[in-house]
C-alpha cells in the first residue's frame, strides 16, 4: 500500500522488542509463534501464542519486501536489517521445541526456562506447518541449521508411519507421537490440525520446485484421493461440493470455515502444476465455501457446519436438528456452531479463483462478505468475533478481533482488487510464474530459484481455534 508512515514506526519498533524472554512467563506455541505474540496472546484471550506463522513470518516477509519491492519506503537501513536480525533471535529463542527423540517439535513451550509443557502428541498442522518460514530463514542468513530443523520433523509426515498413519493415500493422520513418530489418531481431511500441512506441501514446491519436488508429489496423492474419497455433495442440495472429514475408514459429512482455504490450494496447485483438473475441483470447493457465506442471516459463514451426503458410502453422524431442516432443505448444510472467527481462508479462496480465472465475479464475492463485515462486527474499537451468523445482527460480539483479521482477511481482500504487483499470485501456469508465495497467514515470502544449498529436504529428510487446535466436535 506504501504507507510511510506505518513502515516507519514498525521500523522504529521492531529493533526494541526482546524475543529472548517472556514478561508474562505463558505458555506459548511454536506454530502459532512461527506466524504472532506470546504475551500480548496470553494476556487477552485464552489462546496459546503464535511466534512462529506470525511473528518470525512477518519479520522474514517485511524484510523479503522492504529489500525487495518496497526498499524506497526503508529510510534507515540500518532498521530494516534488524528485521533478519530479529527473526533469527527468535529462531534461537524457540528451536529448543525441536529438541525430541525423532525432532518431532513440542509445540506449547516456556520461553524463560526453555521447557515444554509435556505433551507427547503434536497434530499435523503444527509439525507441518514450520518448513516455509524456517527454511526461508536458513536461505536468507545462510545457516542451514533451521531449514533442516523444520524438516527432519516433516519427514514423518510425509513418510507416515503406523497403522493410523495414511488412512488413503497421501492422506494422513491427524496426530503424531513426538518421540516415536508413529501416528496416534487416523482423523483427518482439510480441517483445523490437518489443514496447512497439505497447503505447506504445494508451496514449497513453488518456493523450490528443485529441493521440494518430493513435497509436490505427496501433495498430489493426498489430492487425489482427496477428489476420490473426501468429496461430498448435500442430499438437499447436490450442486454444492464440500470436503469430508474422514475418521478411519468413515467419510462424514462435516466440515469447518476453517477448511474453506481448500478451493484456494487446489487452484495454487494447479496453477503450478498446468493441470486443469484441480482449478476446476477448486473452483466447486470455492462455489461452497460460498454457499455458506450468502444463506445465513449476516452473509458470513459459521466455524462448523454438517451436511447429509448424496453418496451413501459416506454418513453423517450426528442427527439434522428439527429445528434446523427448513434451512437445510434450502441452504443444503445446517449450522453446528454459529460463530464466526472473522478469519480469511473463504476470502482466501476467492482471491485465487479470480488471479487464475479473471472471473468478476469473485471480486463480487469478496466485497459482499467486506459489506457484511462493515455492517454485523464493525465497533468502537475495531472489529469483533460474533456469536451466531444466522441470528439477528450476529447474535452479539465476542469482543475480540485477532490478528490474522488484518494480516490475512483483509489482505486478501485487498489484494483481489488491487492492481498489479510483484505479490500477487499469477494466473499464468508453471511454479516459475510465481514470483512470491504467500504463507499460511498471508505473508508473503519471495520465492528461491537455484538456492545456494541444499537443506536436506527429500523422502528420509524431511509444516485455526485458529492456532489449529483440534476442535471438531464429532
Amino acid at each position: 500500500m506504501g504507507l510511510q508512515s506505518i513502515v516507519d514506526r514498525s521500523l522504529e519498533f521492531i529493533p526494541t522488542i526482546d524475543y529472548t524472554n517472556d514478561s508474562t512467563d505463558s505458555l506459548c506455541s511454536l506454530f502459532e509463534t512461527n506466524v504472532r505474540g506470546c504475551s500480548l496472546i496470553n494476556r487477552d484471550v485464552n489462546y496459546l501464542s503464535p511466534y512462529q506463522i506470525r511473528h518470525l513470518a512477518g519479520l522474514l516477509s517485511a524484510h523479503d519486501l522492504l529489500t525487495g519491492p518496497l526498499a524506497d519506503l526503508v529510510k534507515n537501513q540500518t532498521q530494516a536489517d534488524s528485521l533478519l536480525k530479529q527473526a533469527q533471535t527468535l529462531a534461537d529463542t524457540i528451536k529448543f521445541g525441536f529438541d525430541t527423540p525423532t525432532g518431532i517439535p513440542s509445540n506449547n513451550l516456556y520461553i524463560n526456562n526453555r521447557t515444554t509443557d509435556n505433551s507427547t502428541d503434536n497434530n499435523i498442522a503444527q509439525v507441518g506447518t514450520l518448513v516455509l518460514e524456517w527454511t526461508r530463514l536458513s536461505d536468507l542468513t545462510g545457516d542451514p541449521q533451521y531449514g533442516k530443523l523444520a524438516q527432519r520433523g516433516q519427514s514423518y509426515l510425509v513418510n507416515p508411519q503406523g497403522s493410523f498413519g495414511q488412512p488413503y493415500p497421501g492422506l494422513i493422520g491427524i496426530e503424531i507421537n513426538i518421540t516415536t513418530g508413529r501416528f496416534t489418531r487416523d482423523l483427518g481431511g482439510w480441517v483445523g490440525g490437518v489443514d496447512s500441512f497439505y497447503e505447506y506441501l504445494i508451496k514449497m514446491y513453488v518456493y523450490d520446485p528443485t529441493r521440494f519436488e518430493y513435497y509436490k508429489d505427496r501433495w498430489v496423492t493426498a489430492v487425489e484421493s482427496t477428489m476420490t474419497y473426501l468429496e461430498s455433495h448435500p442430499d438437499s442440495r447436490p450442486d454444492l461440493a464440500f470436503l469430508a472429514l474422514h475418521n478411519g475408514s468413515r467419510i462424514i459429512g462435516y466440515s469447518q470455515h476453517l477448511a474453506c482455504f481448500d478451493g484456494g490450494n487446489f487452484i495454487l496447485g494447479g496453477l503450478v502444476l498446468q493441470e486443469q483438473r484441480y482449478i476446476d475441483f477448486g473452483l466447486k470447493l470455492v462455489d461452497g465455501c460460498e454457499a455458506i457465506y450468502n444463506e445465513t442471516l449476516t452473509g458470513l459463514g459459521p466455524d462448523l457446519f454438517r451436511w447429509i451426503p448424496l453418496n451413501k458410502n459416506q454418513t453423517q453422524n450426528r442427527p439434522l436438528p428439527a429445528n434446523q431442516t427448513a434451512f437445510y432443505r434450502r441452504a443444503g448444510f445446517w449450522i453446528q456452531d454459529g460463530n464466526y472467527g472473522l478469519g480469511p481462508e473463504a476470502l482466501e479462496s476467492f482471491y485465487y479463483a479470480y488471479r487464475a480465472t479473471g472471473d468478476k465475479k469473485y471480486q463480487d464475492y469478496i466485497w459482499a462478505a467486506v459489506q457484511n463485515l462493515r455492517t454485523f462486527t464493525r465497533v468502537g474499537g475495531g472489529y469483533s468475533i460474533l456469536n451466531d451468523v444466522n441470528a439477528p445482527a450476529g447474535g452479539g460480539f465476542g469482543n475480540y478481533q485477532p490478528s490474522f483479521f488484518l494480516a490475512e482477511t483483509l489482505k486478501y481482500a485487498y489484494l483481489a482488487h488491487a492492481p498489479q504487483m510483484p505479490v500477487q499470485v499469477s494466473g499464468r501456469e508453471t511454479p516459475e510464474a510465481q514470483e512470491w508465495v504467500f504463507n499460511t497467514e498471508a505473508h508473503p515470502m519471495l520465492v528461491v530459484r537455484n538456492a545456494t544449498y541444499a537443506s536436506g529436504a527429500g523422502k528420509t529428510v524431511g509444516t485455526k481455534m485458529r492456532s489449529r487446535e483440534v476442535r471438531l466436535h464429532l
